[in-house]
């Protein structure tokens, strides 16, 4: 298929052509503001499918509405009719399109368009009226709450929210993407006489900073938030997405001495932590047990042992390990353990524990093998 995406450039835009591509769908035109007619022409002319997401959103005047969410839209339209193509067309409305303002009246202006287009032509015409949509590639300060709050927390440069018990309904950016190529295989999701994309979040402008300022604390501790509710998990992946590229990166605290390290490397409020731990040979490590707290041991590098022993026992399990075998040792509860490296080269151990340390309650007791 020969699919024109106007708005090539822009939000959706990008994230829709960048998936067509994974699908290995590369026969697109992109459309864009740089854009003459004659390529224009030649696009209407050839296409199969057209995804119509260009608009103005910020003008400097109001009437540059009308002129790009309505005159663009009639000149697309009526280039396609003149090649006599009447191929589908998705245009990308808003729910601004139901209210009264200058906005919303142009693109409920292209709406109508689109809907008489598709009476006179006889195209599948599919009307999307998008509420805020948030995620990667979003221009901050323009027009997206999410995006501009995401890159200015992330640069410690202060917000203004004026009302945070504003409720916001929100759809991400590869449900989004996700809907469009539905509709493109012709398995669109219809909404009476609109489309919708069927995953939509409800939260309040305040929940939203809240969540933002959350995960920035949490970068500072070297946690990872809780992302079992999928907005949560969604909002997460968009406010790394505004990390300024020096920020990538970030160093851990190494607990050093001469027995080799220990590293915090991750913690969850939910799920545990996982550390990093070097052995340096001939050394030995732990000779304790937990109540509760249990654990997983794998060896990535060098060769060591895992000793047990029941507490109230007098025998010993060793488990030999090997970073030349990936194997994972589950650290029961009740049993005093070791590691011990065999070898002449430093053992490292990835060790997840079901808990994040916590000093006051370390549920930690020393006991020899």
């Amino acid at each position: 298929m020969k699919i024109l995406v106007t708005g090539a450039k822009g939000f959706i835009g990008k994230n829709l052509i960048s998936e067509l591509k994974n699908r290995k769908i590369t026969d697109i035109f992109g459309c864009g503001r740089e854009t003459n007619y004659q390529q224009l022409d030649e696009y209407c002319q050839a296409a199969d499918f057209v995804f119509h997401l260009a608009g103005v959103n910020r003008p400097q005047e109001q009437s540059e509405f009308m002129e790009g969410n309505y005159g663009f839209t009639a000149t697309l339209l009526a280039t396609l009719k003149k090649h006599n193509n009447a191929c589908p067309v998705m245009l990308a409305s808003s729910t601004q399109a139901g209210r009264d303002n200058p906005y919303g009246a142009s693109k409920k202006a292209g709406e109508e368009l689109l809907f008489d287009y598709s009476k006179e032509t006889g195209a599948r015409v599919l009307i999307y009226r998008f509420p805020n949509v948030f995620g990667k590639w979003c221009k901050p300060n323009y027009n997206s709450a999410v995006a501009t709050f995401c890159h200015n927390i992330v640069r410690d440069i202060p917000i203004n929210v004026n009302d945070g018990s504003v409720l916001m309904n929100l759809v991400y950016i590869d449900d989004v993407v996700e809907e469009l190529i539905n509709a493109l295989a012709g398995k669109e999701n219809k909404a009476g006489i609109f489309c919708e994309v069927p995953v939509v979040h409800t939260i309040t402008l305040g929940d939203i900073v809240d969540l933002l300022y959350a995960f920035k604390k949490s970068r500072a501790e070297r946690s990872i938030p809780d992302l079992s509710a999928a907005f949560t998990k969604k909002l997460y992946s968009t406010y790394l997405s505004y990390l300024p590229e020096e920020q990538f990166g970030y160093e851990l605290k190494m607990n050093v001495d001469n027995r080799g390290s220990f590293t915090e490397f991750i913690k969850t409020p939910d799920r545990g932590q996982v550390s990093v731990n070097i052995s340096k040979p001939g050394i030995t490590k732990g000779n304790h047990w937990h109540h509760t707290k249990n654990e997983k041991f794998l060896v990535v590098s060098g060769k060591g042992v895992i000793r047990f022993r029941k507490i109230d026992s007098h025998k010993v399990l060793e488990y030999f390990v090997s970073g030349e075998k990936m194997e994972v040792v589950d650290i029961p509860p009740g049993y005093t353990h070791h590691i011990e490296n065999l070898g002449d080269t430093d053992l490292v151990t990835i060790m997840w524990a079901s808990e994040s340390f916590n000093p006051e309650k370390p549920d930690t007791y020393l006991l020899e093998i």
